[in-house]
Protein backbone atom coordinates (compact mmCIF):
# COMPACT_ATOMS: atom_id res chain seq x y z
CA UNK A 1 0.00 0.00 0.00
CA UNK A 2 1.39 3.51 -0.73
CA UNK A 3 2.57 5.89 1.60
CA UNK A 4 -0.07 8.70 2.64
CA UNK A 5 1.21 12.45 1.13
CA UNK A 6 -1.22 15.77 2.46
CA UNK A 7 -0.72 18.58 0.27
CA UNK A 8 -1.41 21.47 1.80
CA UNK A 9 -1.55 25.55 0.86
CA UNK A 10 -3.47 28.49 2.88
CA UNK A 11 -3.07 32.32 3.07
CA UNK A 12 -5.40 34.61 5.24
CA UNK A 13 -6.06 38.12 5.75
CA UNK A 14 -8.66 40.48 7.20
CA UNK A 15 -11.36 39.90 4.36
CA UNK A 16 -10.36 36.83 3.19
CA UNK A 17 -9.67 33.17 3.62
CA UNK A 18 -8.67 30.33 1.25
CA UNK A 19 -7.73 26.73 2.62
CA UNK A 20 -6.78 23.64 0.53
CA UNK A 21 -5.68 20.21 2.25
CA UNK A 22 -5.50 17.39 -0.07
CA UNK A 23 -4.94 14.17 1.74
CA UNK A 24 -3.60 10.84 -1.33
CA UNK A 25 -2.75 7.52 -1.06
CA UNK A 26 0.36 7.05 -3.42
CA UNK A 27 0.12 9.22 -6.46
CA UNK A 28 -3.67 9.11 -8.21
CA UNK A 29 -6.10 7.99 -5.54
CA UNK A 30 -7.57 10.31 -3.46
CA UNK A 31 -8.69 9.80 0.24
CA UNK A 32 -9.34 12.46 1.18
CA UNK A 33 -10.16 16.14 0.54
CA UNK A 34 -10.96 19.67 2.00
CA UNK A 35 -10.80 22.44 0.55
CA UNK A 36 -13.23 25.96 0.86
CA UNK A 37 -12.18 27.89 -2.36
CA UNK A 38 -14.17 30.43 -1.64
CA UNK A 39 -13.15 34.26 -0.73
CA UNK A 40 -14.96 35.41 2.03
CA UNK A 41 -15.44 38.93 2.82
CA UNK A 42 -15.58 38.98 6.70
CA UNK A 43 -17.27 42.49 6.95
CA UNK A 44 -20.01 41.38 5.32
CA UNK A 45 -20.38 38.13 7.18
CA UNK A 46 -20.13 39.83 10.28
CA UNK A 47 -23.05 42.37 8.69
CA UNK A 48 -25.07 39.07 7.43
CA UNK A 49 -24.89 37.74 11.20
CA UNK A 50 -26.13 40.52 13.03
CA UNK A 51 -28.93 40.69 10.38
CA UNK A 52 -29.66 37.13 11.06
CA UNK A 53 -30.13 37.61 14.74
CA UNK A 54 -31.98 40.36 14.75
CA UNK A 55 -34.65 39.05 12.42
CA UNK A 56 -34.79 35.33 13.25
CA UNK A 57 -33.55 35.32 17.09
CA UNK A 58 -36.65 38.03 18.72
CA UNK A 59 -38.77 36.16 16.93
CA UNK A 60 -37.91 32.64 17.81
CA UNK A 61 -36.88 33.07 21.54
CA UNK A 62 -40.48 35.77 21.85
CA UNK A 63 -42.16 32.22 20.64
CA UNK A 64 -40.82 30.02 22.84
CA UNK A 65 -40.98 32.56 26.11
CA UNK A 66 -44.60 32.00 25.62
CA UNK A 67 -44.33 28.43 24.73
CA UNK A 68 -42.50 27.46 28.23
CA UNK A 69 -44.55 29.90 29.98
CA UNK A 70 -47.94 28.23 28.81
CA UNK A 71 -46.26 24.43 29.26
CA UNK A 72 -45.24 25.05 32.99
CA UNK A 73 -47.20 27.54 34.60
CA UNK A 74 -49.51 24.80 36.02
CA UNK A 75 -47.41 24.98 39.27
CA UNK A 76 -47.86 28.28 39.46
CA UNK A 77 -51.50 28.10 39.06
CA UNK A 78 -51.36 25.36 41.35
CA UNK A 79 -50.49 27.36 44.42
CA UNK A 80 -52.86 29.50 43.63
CA UNK A 81 -55.62 26.68 44.42
CA UNK A 82 -56.37 25.64 40.57
CA UNK A 83 -56.92 21.94 41.90
CA UNK A 84 -59.01 22.63 44.58
CA UNK A 85 -61.18 25.20 41.90
CA UNK A 86 -61.19 21.66 39.44
CA UNK A 87 -61.61 19.50 42.51
CA UNK A 88 -58.99 17.19 41.54
CA UNK A 89 -58.80 14.53 43.78
CA UNK A 90 -55.80 11.39 44.78
CA UNK A 91 -53.27 11.67 41.98
CA UNK A 92 -55.36 13.58 39.10
CA UNK A 93 -52.97 16.57 38.97
CA UNK A 94 -49.94 13.90 38.39
CA UNK A 95 -52.14 12.53 35.83
CA UNK A 96 -53.02 15.89 33.89
CA UNK A 97 -49.12 16.72 34.13
CA UNK A 98 -48.45 13.49 32.41
CA UNK A 99 -50.61 13.66 29.36
CA UNK A 100 -49.47 16.58 28.01
CA UNK A 101 -46.51 14.32 26.89
CA UNK A 102 -48.30 11.82 25.08
CA UNK A 103 -49.30 13.79 21.85
CA UNK A 104 -45.65 15.41 22.55
CA UNK A 105 -43.78 12.36 22.20
CA UNK A 106 -46.14 10.25 19.70
CA UNK A 107 -46.76 13.53 17.19
CA UNK A 108 -43.40 14.85 17.83
CA UNK A 109 -41.49 13.41 14.56
CA UNK A 110 -44.01 13.79 11.78
CA UNK A 111 -44.67 17.44 13.16
CA UNK A 112 -41.04 17.85 12.35
CA UNK A 113 -41.00 16.29 8.64
CA UNK A 114 -44.03 18.66 8.12
CA UNK A 115 -41.77 21.78 9.20
CA UNK A 116 -39.33 20.29 6.78
CA UNK A 117 -41.90 19.41 4.01
CA UNK A 118 -43.53 23.10 4.32
CA UNK A 119 -41.33 25.43 5.85
CA UNK A 120 -40.08 26.46 9.56
CA UNK A 121 -40.76 30.18 8.72
CA UNK A 122 -44.83 28.87 8.46
CA UNK A 123 -45.16 26.24 11.35
CA UNK A 124 -43.02 27.64 14.04
CA UNK A 125 -45.52 30.59 14.01
CA UNK A 126 -48.83 28.12 13.12
CA UNK A 127 -47.57 26.04 16.13
CA UNK A 128 -47.31 29.20 18.61
CA UNK A 129 -50.80 30.63 17.54
CA UNK A 130 -52.83 27.44 18.41
CA UNK A 131 -50.80 26.19 21.40
CA UNK A 132 -51.70 29.92 22.54
CA UNK A 133 -55.42 29.77 22.05
CA UNK A 134 -55.00 26.38 23.57
CA UNK A 135 -53.40 27.66 27.09
CA UNK A 136 -56.83 30.67 26.28
CA UNK A 137 -59.36 27.38 26.34
CA UNK A 138 -57.68 26.15 29.80
CA UNK A 139 -59.05 28.83 31.62
CA UNK A 140 -62.30 28.15 31.39
CA UNK A 141 -62.29 24.64 32.22
CA UNK A 142 -63.77 23.76 35.24
CA UNK A 143 -63.08 20.44 35.81
CA UNK A 144 -60.59 17.04 35.43
CA UNK A 145 -61.65 16.33 32.16
CA UNK A 146 -61.55 19.60 31.25
CA UNK A 147 -58.33 20.81 31.70
CA UNK A 148 -56.79 16.81 30.73
CA UNK A 149 -58.18 17.49 27.34
CA UNK A 150 -56.93 21.18 26.69
CA UNK A 151 -53.48 19.90 27.75
CA UNK A 152 -53.78 16.99 25.21
CA UNK A 153 -54.04 19.23 22.47
CA UNK A 154 -51.80 21.81 24.06
CA UNK A 155 -49.12 19.13 23.47
CA UNK A 156 -49.94 18.17 19.93
CA UNK A 157 -49.57 21.85 19.06
CA UNK A 158 -46.32 22.38 20.87
CA UNK A 159 -44.90 18.76 19.91
CA UNK A 160 -42.73 20.04 16.74
CA UNK A 161 -41.97 23.13 17.92
CA UNK A 162 -38.61 22.59 19.92
CA UNK A 163 -37.22 19.93 17.81
CA UNK A 164 -38.12 22.67 14.39
CA UNK A 165 -36.36 25.58 15.88
CA UNK A 166 -33.18 23.47 16.48
CA UNK A 167 -33.29 22.54 12.70
CA UNK A 168 -34.48 26.12 11.26
CA UNK A 169 -31.54 27.43 13.37
CA UNK A 170 -29.16 24.96 11.92
CA UNK A 171 -30.14 26.17 8.28
CA UNK A 172 -28.98 29.70 9.32
CA UNK A 173 -25.64 29.29 11.50
CA UNK A 174 -22.78 27.13 11.21
CA UNK A 175 -21.83 24.14 13.85
CA UNK A 176 -19.32 26.64 15.75
CA UNK A 177 -22.16 29.11 15.67
CA UNK A 178 -25.47 26.88 16.61
CA UNK A 179 -24.43 26.32 20.20
CA UNK A 180 -24.55 29.91 21.30
CA UNK A 181 -27.76 31.37 19.28
CA UNK A 182 -29.73 27.83 20.53
CA UNK A 183 -28.54 29.11 23.90
CA UNK A 184 -30.05 32.13 23.68
CA UNK A 185 -33.11 30.85 22.57
CA UNK A 186 -33.27 28.44 25.47
CA UNK A 187 -32.13 31.12 27.81
CA UNK A 188 -35.71 32.35 27.10
CA UNK A 189 -37.50 29.50 28.36
CA UNK A 190 -35.37 29.38 31.65
CA UNK A 191 -36.42 33.14 31.93
CA UNK A 192 -39.93 32.23 31.38
CA UNK A 193 -39.68 30.65 35.06
CA UNK A 194 -39.07 34.13 36.34
CA UNK A 195 -41.93 35.48 33.77
CA UNK A 196 -44.66 33.25 34.87
CA UNK A 197 -43.02 34.01 38.12
CA UNK A 198 -43.46 37.67 38.30
CA UNK A 199 -46.67 37.77 36.53
CA UNK A 200 -48.17 35.05 38.61
CA UNK A 201 -47.07 37.42 41.66
CA UNK A 202 -49.24 40.26 40.36
CA UNK A 203 -52.12 38.27 38.99
CA UNK A 204 -52.46 36.53 42.34
CA UNK A 205 -53.33 39.99 43.97
CA UNK A 206 -56.12 39.99 41.84
CA UNK A 207 -59.12 39.52 44.40
CA UNK A 208 -62.03 41.26 42.60
CA UNK A 209 -64.02 40.06 38.92
CA UNK A 210 -65.64 36.89 37.82
CA UNK A 211 -62.40 34.50 37.45
CA UNK A 212 -59.91 33.33 39.77
CA UNK A 213 -56.07 34.01 39.40
CA UNK A 214 -55.11 31.36 37.55
CA UNK A 215 -57.80 31.85 35.12
CA UNK A 216 -56.31 35.25 34.61
CA UNK A 217 -53.02 33.82 34.24
CA UNK A 218 -54.28 31.48 31.79
CA UNK A 219 -55.94 33.90 29.49
CA UNK A 220 -52.99 36.37 29.96
CA UNK A 221 -50.52 34.14 28.73
CA UNK A 222 -51.93 32.43 26.06
CA UNK A 223 -53.55 35.76 24.49
CA UNK A 224 -49.22 37.37 24.79
CA UNK A 225 -48.06 33.59 22.90
CA UNK A 226 -51.33 34.05 20.01
CA UNK A 227 -49.78 37.63 19.40
CA UNK A 228 -46.26 36.35 19.54
CA UNK A 229 -47.44 33.65 16.50
CA UNK A 230 -48.72 36.66 14.64
CA UNK A 231 -45.53 38.81 14.56
CA UNK A 232 -43.13 35.70 13.90
CA UNK A 233 -45.63 35.06 10.30
CA UNK A 234 -44.31 38.06 9.18
CA UNK A 235 -40.80 38.30 9.95
CA UNK A 236 -39.31 34.80 10.21
CA UNK A 237 -37.53 34.24 6.65
CA UNK A 238 -37.84 31.07 4.50
CA UNK A 239 -34.20 29.70 4.53
CA UNK A 240 -30.47 32.23 4.58
CA UNK A 241 -29.38 31.97 1.11
CA UNK A 242 -33.12 33.37 0.08
CA UNK A 243 -33.71 35.50 3.12
CA UNK A 244 -35.53 38.83 2.04
CA UNK A 245 -33.35 40.95 4.64
CA UNK A 246 -30.29 39.98 2.08
CA UNK A 247 -28.60 41.53 -0.71
CA UNK A 248 -27.57 39.10 -3.03
CA UNK A 249 -23.97 38.94 -2.52
CA UNK A 250 -25.37 37.95 1.02
CA UNK A 251 -27.14 35.45 0.02
CA UNK A 252 -24.59 33.33 -1.97
CA UNK A 253 -22.15 33.95 1.23
CA UNK A 254 -25.32 32.18 3.13
CA UNK A 255 -25.44 29.55 0.89
CA UNK A 256 -21.42 29.51 1.17
CA UNK A 257 -21.26 29.18 4.99
CA UNK A 258 -23.81 26.34 5.41
CA UNK A 259 -22.28 24.01 2.70
CA UNK A 260 -19.19 24.27 4.37
CA UNK A 261 -20.09 24.39 7.55
CA UNK A 262 -23.58 23.14 8.66
CA UNK A 263 -25.41 20.69 5.84
CA UNK A 264 -24.00 18.58 2.87
CA UNK A 265 -26.51 20.06 0.23
CA UNK A 266 -28.37 23.24 1.46
CA UNK A 267 -32.21 23.14 1.02
CA UNK A 268 -32.78 20.34 -0.63
CA UNK A 269 -36.37 19.40 -1.17
CA UNK A 270 -38.10 16.57 1.37
CA UNK A 271 -36.79 12.97 1.22
CA UNK A 272 -38.58 10.61 3.62
CA UNK A 273 -36.86 7.69 2.50
CA UNK A 274 -33.36 9.42 2.78
CA UNK A 275 -34.58 11.02 6.12
CA UNK A 276 -34.97 7.20 7.44
CA UNK A 277 -31.39 6.81 6.89
CA UNK A 278 -29.71 8.38 9.73
CA UNK A 279 -31.23 5.46 11.72
CA UNK A 280 -28.50 3.17 10.07
CA UNK A 281 -26.22 5.54 8.74
CA UNK A 282 -25.48 7.29 12.33
CA UNK A 283 -23.70 5.25 15.03
CA UNK A 284 -24.52 7.52 17.78
CA UNK A 285 -28.25 8.48 18.05
CA UNK A 286 -28.64 5.51 20.56
CA UNK A 287 -26.39 6.89 22.91
CA UNK A 288 -27.66 10.85 22.52
CA UNK A 289 -31.51 9.05 23.45
CA UNK A 290 -30.10 7.96 26.63
CA UNK A 291 -28.32 11.41 27.71
CA UNK A 292 -31.59 13.01 26.92
CA UNK A 293 -33.20 10.67 29.23
CA UNK A 294 -30.63 11.53 31.84
CA UNK A 295 -31.03 15.16 30.87
CA UNK A 296 -34.92 15.57 30.84
CA UNK A 297 -35.52 13.63 33.78
CA UNK A 298 -34.01 16.10 36.22
CA UNK A 299 -34.73 19.34 33.53
CA UNK A 300 -38.10 18.69 33.88
CA UNK A 301 -38.21 18.29 37.44
CA UNK A 302 -37.07 21.89 37.47
CA UNK A 303 -39.06 23.46 35.01
CA UNK A 304 -42.70 21.43 36.41
CA UNK A 305 -42.29 21.53 39.96
CA UNK A 306 -39.74 24.82 41.04
CA UNK A 307 -42.67 26.11 42.84
CA UNK A 308 -43.40 23.82 44.66
CA UNK A 309 -40.14 23.19 45.74
CA UNK A 310 -39.28 26.72 46.77
CA UNK A 311 -42.96 25.90 48.47
CA UNK A 312 -41.54 23.28 50.28
CA UNK A 313 -39.28 25.61 52.29
CA UNK A 314 -42.19 27.21 54.29
CA UNK A 315 -43.06 30.66 52.13
CA UNK A 316 -46.53 31.49 51.34
CA UNK A 317 -48.57 31.53 47.85
CA UNK A 318 -47.27 35.28 46.93
CA UNK A 319 -43.56 34.98 47.75
CA UNK A 320 -43.39 31.46 46.23
CA UNK A 321 -43.98 32.49 42.87
CA UNK A 322 -41.38 35.61 43.46
CA UNK A 323 -39.03 33.65 45.43
CA UNK A 324 -38.98 31.58 41.90
CA UNK A 325 -37.57 34.58 39.67
CA UNK A 326 -34.17 35.15 40.78
CA UNK A 327 -32.77 31.07 40.49
CA UNK A 328 -34.13 31.55 36.90
CA UNK A 329 -32.89 34.27 35.82
CA UNK A 330 -29.18 32.97 37.35
CA UNK A 331 -29.96 30.05 35.24
CA UNK A 332 -30.20 31.84 31.66
CA UNK A 333 -27.64 33.86 32.69
CA UNK A 334 -25.22 30.60 33.02
CA UNK A 335 -26.63 28.95 30.50
CA UNK A 336 -25.53 31.67 27.58
CA UNK A 337 -22.60 32.04 29.46
CA UNK A 338 -22.08 28.41 29.36
CA UNK A 339 -23.05 28.07 25.37
CA UNK A 340 -20.32 30.86 24.66
CA UNK A 341 -17.47 28.80 26.46
CA UNK A 342 -18.72 25.50 24.76
CA UNK A 343 -18.76 27.25 21.10
CA UNK A 344 -15.54 29.06 21.84
CA UNK A 345 -13.79 25.95 22.58
CA UNK A 346 -15.56 23.35 20.50
CA UNK A 347 -16.49 20.89 23.45
CA UNK A 348 -19.74 19.36 24.25
CA UNK A 349 -19.12 16.53 26.04
CA UNK A 350 -17.24 18.20 29.35
CA UNK A 351 -19.96 21.38 29.38
CA UNK A 352 -22.54 18.73 29.36
CA UNK A 353 -21.14 16.61 32.10
CA UNK A 354 -20.05 19.49 34.39
CA UNK A 355 -23.69 21.40 33.98
CA UNK A 356 -24.80 17.80 34.95
CA UNK A 357 -22.86 17.52 38.04
CA UNK A 358 -24.48 20.53 39.25
CA UNK A 359 -28.00 19.15 39.08
CA UNK A 360 -26.60 16.08 40.65
CA UNK A 361 -25.05 18.34 43.60
CA UNK A 362 -28.25 20.32 43.85
CA UNK A 363 -30.90 17.43 44.15
CA UNK A 364 -29.12 15.03 46.19
CA UNK A 365 -28.65 17.85 49.10
CA UNK A 366 -32.38 18.54 48.26
CA UNK A 367 -33.31 15.06 49.33
CA UNK A 368 -30.69 14.64 51.87
CA UNK A 369 -31.60 17.34 54.24
CA UNK A 370 -34.38 18.79 55.53
CA UNK A 371 -34.99 21.60 54.15
CA UNK A 372 -37.61 23.26 55.77
CA UNK A 373 -35.31 23.84 58.42
CA UNK A 374 -31.95 24.64 56.64
CA UNK A 375 -33.77 27.16 54.18
CA UNK A 376 -30.82 28.99 53.25
CA UNK A 377 -29.40 25.44 52.07
CA UNK A 378 -32.66 24.72 50.45
CA UNK A 379 -32.74 27.98 48.91
CA UNK A 380 -29.29 28.00 47.44
CA UNK A 381 -30.04 24.34 45.65
CA UNK A 382 -32.46 26.19 43.77
CA UNK A 383 -29.86 28.25 42.08
CA UNK A 384 -27.46 25.50 41.53
CA UNK A 385 -30.36 23.08 40.23
CA UNK A 386 -31.06 25.72 37.89
CA UNK A 387 -27.58 26.40 36.80
CA UNK A 388 -26.83 22.84 35.75
CA UNK A 389 -30.40 21.74 35.12
CA UNK A 390 -31.23 23.88 31.90
CA UNK A 391 -28.18 24.21 30.36
CA UNK A 392 -27.68 20.58 29.38
CA UNK A 393 -30.81 20.44 27.12
CA UNK A 394 -29.69 23.17 24.63
CA UNK A 395 -26.32 21.62 24.72
CA UNK A 396 -26.84 18.05 23.91
CA UNK A 397 -29.67 19.05 21.03
CA UNK A 398 -26.94 21.48 19.79
CA UNK A 399 -24.14 18.02 19.46
CA UNK A 400 -26.29 16.12 17.51
CA UNK A 401 -27.86 18.68 15.14
CA UNK A 402 -23.52 19.79 14.38
CA UNK A 403 -22.57 15.67 13.88
CA UNK A 404 -26.05 15.87 11.49
CA UNK A 405 -25.51 17.01 7.97
CA UNK A 406 -27.65 15.84 5.73
CA UNK A 407 -30.64 18.41 6.02
CA UNK A 408 -33.40 15.72 5.28
CA UNK A 409 -31.60 13.30 8.39
CA UNK A 410 -31.47 16.59 10.72
CA UNK A 411 -35.03 17.19 10.69
CA UNK A 412 -36.02 13.41 11.92
CA UNK A 413 -33.65 12.93 13.85
CA UNK A 414 -33.82 16.29 16.03
CA UNK A 415 -37.82 15.66 16.28
CA UNK A 416 -37.08 11.89 17.30
CA UNK A 417 -34.19 13.14 19.59
CA UNK A 418 -36.33 15.69 21.28
CA UNK A 419 -39.62 13.83 21.45
CA UNK A 420 -38.11 10.51 23.37
CA UNK A 421 -36.59 12.95 25.93
CA UNK A 422 -39.68 14.97 26.66
CA UNK A 423 -41.23 11.29 26.98
CA UNK A 424 -39.39 11.84 30.32
CA UNK A 425 -41.77 14.08 31.23
CA UNK A 426 -44.37 11.45 31.89
CA UNK A 427 -41.58 10.41 34.66
CA UNK A 428 -41.16 13.55 36.44
CA UNK A 429 -44.57 14.47 36.61
CA UNK A 430 -45.12 11.07 38.64
CA UNK A 431 -42.04 11.77 41.04
CA UNK A 432 -43.42 14.76 42.76
CA UNK A 433 -46.56 13.36 44.87
CA UNK A 434 -48.42 14.94 47.43
CA UNK A 435 -47.52 12.22 50.14
CA UNK A 436 -44.23 12.89 49.96
CA UNK A 437 -45.06 16.78 50.07
CA UNK A 438 -42.76 18.94 51.37
CA UNK A 439 -39.38 16.84 51.23
CA UNK A 440 -39.96 14.96 48.26
CA UNK A 441 -36.99 13.28 48.63
CA UNK A 442 -37.52 10.16 46.39
CA UNK A 443 -38.08 12.70 43.58
CA UNK A 444 -35.21 14.52 44.75
CA UNK A 445 -32.93 11.50 44.52
CA UNK A 446 -34.50 10.03 41.31
CA UNK A 447 -33.40 13.51 39.72
CA UNK A 448 -30.15 13.45 40.90
CA UNK A 449 -29.32 10.00 39.98
CA UNK A 450 -30.45 10.81 36.45
CA UNK A 451 -28.39 13.46 36.20
CA UNK A 452 -25.32 11.53 37.44
CA UNK A 453 -25.69 9.00 35.08
CA UNK A 454 -26.10 11.62 32.00
CA UNK A 455 -22.29 13.03 33.52
CA UNK A 456 -20.76 9.50 33.26
CA UNK A 457 -22.57 8.90 29.69
CA UNK A 458 -21.65 12.65 28.02
CA UNK A 459 -17.69 11.83 29.50
CA UNK A 460 -17.62 8.24 28.51
CA UNK A 461 -19.40 9.33 24.27
CA UNK A 462 -16.80 12.77 24.07
CA UNK A 463 -13.93 10.47 24.90
CA UNK A 464 -14.80 8.12 21.95
CA UNK A 465 -15.33 11.08 19.73
CA UNK A 466 -11.79 12.09 20.62
CA UNK A 467 -10.37 8.79 20.11
CA UNK A 468 -11.86 8.71 16.83
CA UNK A 469 -10.72 11.37 15.17
CA UNK A 470 -7.35 10.85 16.27
CA UNK A 471 -7.99 7.59 14.80
CA UNK A 472 -8.42 9.25 11.59
CA UNK A 473 -6.37 11.65 11.57
CA UNK A 474 -3.70 8.86 12.09
CA UNK A 475 -5.16 6.57 8.73
CA UNK A 476 -5.13 10.09 6.58
CA UNK A 477 -1.89 11.20 8.07
CA UNK A 478 -3.27 14.83 8.68
CA UNK A 479 -4.34 16.28 12.00
CA UNK A 480 -7.90 18.23 11.30
CA UNK A 481 -10.28 19.94 13.26
CA UNK A 482 -13.97 19.34 12.41
CA UNK A 483 -14.54 22.80 11.40
CA UNK A 484 -11.20 22.44 8.55
CA UNK A 485 -13.78 19.77 7.10
CA UNK A 486 -16.48 21.07 4.92
CA UNK A 487 -20.00 19.45 4.91
CA UNK A 488 -20.42 19.83 1.31
CA UNK A 489 -17.72 17.36 1.39
CA UNK A 490 -19.20 14.69 3.99
CA UNK A 491 -22.00 13.04 1.52
CA UNK A 492 -20.80 9.95 2.85
CA UNK A 493 -21.41 11.07 6.57
CA UNK A 494 -19.62 9.12 8.94
CA UNK A 495 -17.85 6.33 6.80
CA UNK A 496 -16.13 9.65 5.18
CA UNK A 497 -12.55 9.39 6.13
CA UNK A 498 -12.15 13.30 6.71
CA UNK A 499 -15.32 13.06 8.78
CA UNK A 500 -14.55 14.67 12.22
CA UNK A 501 -16.53 14.16 15.38
CA UNK A 502 -17.45 17.71 16.63
CA UNK A 503 -18.03 17.99 19.92
CA UNK A 504 -15.84 15.61 21.61
CA UNK A 505 -13.47 16.09 24.14
CA UNK A 506 -10.84 18.64 23.21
Amino acid sequence: MAELKVESRSESGPELEVKKVAVTEGTDEVVGVVEDIYIVDRAMEKKMLQKFDWYIMPALSVMYLFNSIDKSNLGNAKTDGMDKDLHLVGNQYNIMQSVYYVPFVLTGPPMNLVTKKFGAARVLPASAIMFGAMAMISAGTSNFGGIVTTRWFLGMAESGFFAGVIYYLSTFYTRKELATRFSIFYAWSVAAGAFTGLISYGVFQITTGPLKGWQYLFLIEGALTVLSGIFAWFILPTSSATAYFLNDAEKKLAYHRMAKGSSTSVDVKFNFRKAMRVFVEDRMWPFYMFIGFCVDIPHFSLSNWLPQIVQSLGYSTIKTNLYTVAPNLVGAVFLVAAAFSSDYTGDRALHIAVTLCMTFVGFTVLAAVDVAHHVGVGYFCCFLICCGGFVSSPLLASWYANNTPEENQRALLTATLAATANAMGLVSSNLFLDKDAPQYTMASAVSGGFAGLGCILATCVGLYMKFDNMRRDRIQGVKLKPQDVPTSALVDGQKSLSWRWLGGIP
